[in-house]
């Protein structure tokens, strides 16, 4: 092959290989990482220590159990009255044991609902039906763990088959075709990018600046990922309902982006540092050649001066 062929072959190959950096590493950290029960799981753990989440967690199950007394009590005003005491109580508990069971729990019977729901196939002629959650396993789990810890009164905890809804039924089919898609991409953009800069490497001329050029392009590759993360985090922000709270909003979207972000920052850094590696053997390598075609030049001329 012609060496102008293979160095605009090389650079083709180096340069797809470097656009797809910043689109494989989220595919594959959002395939295998989110995708799995566990790392989920691991990865929301410690939001339940967030003030943010735990003010509204408690405002949230205050309201709902001063709701629930307000229906039963015949007296209007015991709203105002306990209303202070309930929501203590329940900002109290999100600093207990019970309440990191609690959340780890919920969280991982909702991931495993959710992905239930978008890995198997929809009904033959049927209605897809809405995803929902049955809240009646956690409150058990919480209520032994009351019950363990001693608490009085644990054992009267009621336990209550509640449906929540997660995934609406009319949204369903998108998200299923969108989540095979993420599969996909998630095994086949990893390789790509990897296949290309290896092939575009070894057609090049000069290999070692191929090197080079590959890894400043996967370093490049990882700062825009992170600019994109961060301007995503905006845009979601800048996006949401009046009434979600942007610190809570903010943190989930910080605990799910923090393993993306720790990749970006690793591209970015191993990146710079195989093309520091490659420009500095390459010129160590040109002083060593440059030091022997000297040493062979005054031999020559001092044996013709003989």
């Amino acid at each position: 092959m012609h060496p102008r062929l293979r160095s605009a072959l090389s650079a083709t190959l180096i340069a797809l290989s470097c656009l797809l950096v910043p689109f494989g590493a989220p595919a594959a950290w959002a395939a295998y990482t989110l995708t799995d029960t566990g790392r989920y799981v691991t990865t929301m753990a410690p939001l339940a220590a967030d003030p943010a989440v735990r003010d509204a967690v408690a405002e949230t199950v205050g309201d709902g159990i001063l709701r629930e007394v307000d229906q039963r009590a015949d007296v209007s005003p015991v709203h105002g009255s306990v209303g202070p005491f309930v929501r203590d109580a329940v900002r109290s508990f999100t600093h207990t044991r019970a309440f990191r069971l609690a959340w780890d729990t919920g969280n991982r019977v909702t991931h495993d609902a959710v992905l239930r729901a978008l890995r198997e196939d929809a009904p033959a002629g049927g209605v897809p039906r809405a995803v929902t959650v049955d809240l009646a396993p956690i409150t058990a789990q919480v209520k032994a763990q009351l019950a363990e810890d001693h608490i009085p009164l644990a054992a009267r905890i009621p336990v209550r088959h509640t449906e929540v809804p997660v995934l609406p039924a009319g949204e369903l089919t998108r998200y299923r075709k969108g989540f095979h898609m993420l599969e996909v991409a998630g095994l086949w953009l990893p390789v790509a990018a990897v296949v290309f800069a290896a092939a575009g490497i070894a057609l090049a001329v000069r290999r070692r600046r191929a090197v080079v050029a590959t890894a400043l392009g996967t370093a490049l590759g990882g700062a825009l990922l992170g600019l994109a993360l961060t301007a995503g985090r905006a845009l979601t922000l800048a996006d949401l309902p009046a009434d979600v709270p942007h610190p809570v909003a903010g943190a989930v979207y910080d605990a799910l982006t923090s393993g993306l972000r720790t990749v970006s920052w690793l591209l970015l850094f191993l990146g710079l540092a195989v093309a520091l590696t490659a420009w500095l053997t390459r010129r160590r390598s040109a002083r060593r050649r440059g030091a022997g075609t000297k040493s062979a030049g005054t031999a020559t001329r001092t044996r013709a001066r003989v």
